[in-house]
């Protein structure tokens, strides 16, 4: 069983999870609105994602008969002026919860909790990976403000739609 403190931790961190997946579907909204269908269609993608690794985390305590507590979310930000701002927005949300995964896997090791320090070392990967590609899309979306067909034209292009990645923990609710 994982330490009470971790378990504690954790069950926040799905909560920031889940205000994350908001968050992504408001500024998926905003771009819909602004009929950006490839920015859009990224931001629903990261939205999905959130919630898979709210999901892996549950998982996670389900599978060590720790306690599940779902907490609730504030309301996302919902209204942007442009295009560069949404970005920016989701940019500082990647940063923050690569600081609170960190802080996971510390308190992980100070408590001695190893299966739970390594279930977490997907998601130190994962982040790093998070802060890149958003970093990147900063970059195109402050370049390319006002010409929005570059920016759709370039995530069209380099967004990776992904496909399952099969070192990635078990989601809660996923077949299989």
């Amino acid at each position: 069983m994982p330490a009470d403190r971790f378990v504690a931790q954790l069950n926040a961190q799905i909560g920031h999870e889940l205000a994350a997946h908001h968050q992504y579907l408001a500024v998926a909204v905003h771009y819909d609105a602004l009929t950006m269908p490839q920015m859009a269609a990224y931001f629903y993608r990261q939205a999905l994602e959130e919630r898979e690794h709210a999901m892996m985390m549950v998982q996670y305590l389900l599978d060590t008969d720790a306690e599940v507590v779902v907490p609730g979310t504030e309301a996302p930000v919902s209204r942007f002026d442009g295009v560069v701002a949404p970005v920016q927005l989701a940019l500082d949300q990647e940063k923050r919860v690569t600081a609170q995964i960190n802080d996971l896997v510390r308190v992980a090791r100070e408590e001695l909790d190893f299966a739970s320090e390594q279930f977490l070392h997907w998601f130190v990967k994962e982040q790093v990976e998070e802060v890149s590609s958003m970093s990147d899309l900063l970059a195109v979306v402050t370049r390319n403000a006002d010409d929005i067909d570059d920016i759709e034209d370039w995530i069209a292009r380099e967004s990776d739609a992904g496909g399952e990645d099969p070192t990635a923990p078990r989601a809660a609710g996923a077949a299989g």
